[in-house]
């Protein structure tokens, strides 16, 4: 069954990698337009997902990642009509040269191929996977988690028949609907049809990707998120920023889970974080030092301060320096997200400079980190790798390159 699907992606693909920006754009937009008179119809099929997570004692918390309403749905195509206005990242000239025997050489831009995507309780991933690849001129085989089936079926199903209205192939976009183990297997062995894997969601599927699959993998991290209030911080600012981020939406992977907290101002601004955070009865996991100035806190071990909680529960530890505060991020940090809270720029510098994760913040909530936010339209995900892309993975993260090379009848 997948082989016929890698057969069919393979086929589009090289369909897509001479379709016009003007093609693919219209396809986008008969896709947000699709999503949007088909509402109620994703809704109905949601709520069967819904009713199924609710049966099986899914968390709050992770049930809203599976939620779609009206709101969300618009959202969802508001984020695809914004690929349209994008750049096109196919076919641009990345650099050029004229060599001394006459041979011009250009490197230019072309999709990676077949993206495959393994993701699990987000359907909104489905169209946003979707929707950059297409843009990206890549054909892709979707493969969600069971939590979502009805979900992700229905908007396959419009998302295919909307870019079939422009003109470009149904297999462009596929959806696995066996959802086993097996299949997410195979799918990360479907070399010669898969040209890049991308896995999206907690920790335990991301591992299974990078160590089983011989397809090549683009890691999207876990989000053990970090924010230190300094010494220098302005308090206010820090309890504000602290409660945007840990509580806004406490499901995703740029929410904060872990605070790190200078010994300077720890009496003052614990209380008034923990005050805060006690509005949506966030349970905080404190070492000793922050657990004598705060009560009602459990015991931090070890394995809290590496704790992706994706829940309302944070954990707390107090330091001597920003030093000490860039070594205790460091050696847990998941590479996604880490905040300074300071109003001095040589600490804001240091803190940039010894903390290494795809995006540092000063002054700012991590719940920034996301393609939409940072001007990219769409994500696929966040990638906590090195190679080949960081960060958001937008549109210019879905391209490789090539080199074109002009002569006029030059031999070696």
């Amino acid at each position: 069954m997948l082989t016929k699907l890698g057969e069919r992606a393979k086929k589009a693909e090289r369909f897509l990698m001479t379709a016009s920006a003007a093609q693919k754009n219209e396809a986008l937009s008969f896709i947000a337009e699709a999503l949007v008179e088909n509402t109620q119809y994703i809704i109905e099929e949601n709520r069967k997902d819904i009713a199924a997570a609710r049966e099986k004692g899914m968390s709050e918390s992770m049930i809203d990642r599976l939620m779609l309403d009206e709101k969300r749905i618009s959202g969802i195509a508001d984020a695809t009509r914004e690929l349209i206005g994008l750049a096109d990242p196919v076919g641009r000239v990345i650099s050029g040269t004229t060599r001394p025997n006459g041979l011009v050489i250009e490197k230019v831009t072309v999709p990676l191929g077949v993206i495959a995507v393994i993701f699990e309780a987000r359907p909104n991933v489905t169209v946003d996977a979707a929707a950059l690849c297409l843009k990206s001129g890549n054909a892709v085989i979707l493969r969600g988690g069971k939590e979502a089936i009805n979900s992700n079926m229905a908007m396959a199903k419009i998302m295919r028949q909307a870019i079939a209205r422009a003109g470009l192939p149904e297999d462009c976009i596929q959806l696995v609907k066996d959802t086993s183990r097996e299949s997410a297997t195979a799918l990360m062995k479907m070399n010669g049809y898969v040209d890049v894997l991308i896995p999206r969601g907690g920790a335990g599927l991301i591992s299974a990707c990078v160590q089983n699959s011989t397809v090549p993998v683009i890691e999207t991290g876990t989000g053990n998120c970090h924010i230190y209030v300094d010494k220098y911080a302005d308090i206010n600012k820090a309890v504000e920023i602290i409660y945007n981020a840990k509580t806004s939406r406490p499901s995703v992977c740029n929410a904060c889970e872990s605070l790190v907290i200078h010994k300077d101002v720890a009496e003052t601004v614990l209380p008034l974080i923990k005050e805060r955070l006690d509005e949506k009865g966030v349970i905080i996991h404190a070492d000793k030092r922050a657990g004598a100035i705060i009560s009602g806190c459990i015991d931090a071990t070890e394995e809290d301060y590496a704790r992706e909680y994706l829940g309302y529960e944070i954990s707390v530890k107090v330091v001597d320096s920003l030093e000490e505060a860039a070594e205790h991020i460091m050696t847990y940090t998941s590479g996604h997200s880490e905040c300074i809270i300071s109003e001095s720029y040589t600490a804001a510098r240091e803190f940039t400079s010894k903390v290494d994760a795809a995006a540092v913040y000063v002054n700012a909530s991590t719940r920034f980190t996301d393609g939409g936010e940072f001007g990219f339209g769409a994500e696929i995900g966040i990638s906590t790798q090195k190679l080949h892309a960081r960060g958001p993975l937008g549109l210019p993260e879905l391209t490789s390159f090539k080199y074109i090379v002009y002569g006029n009848g030059q031999i070696r």
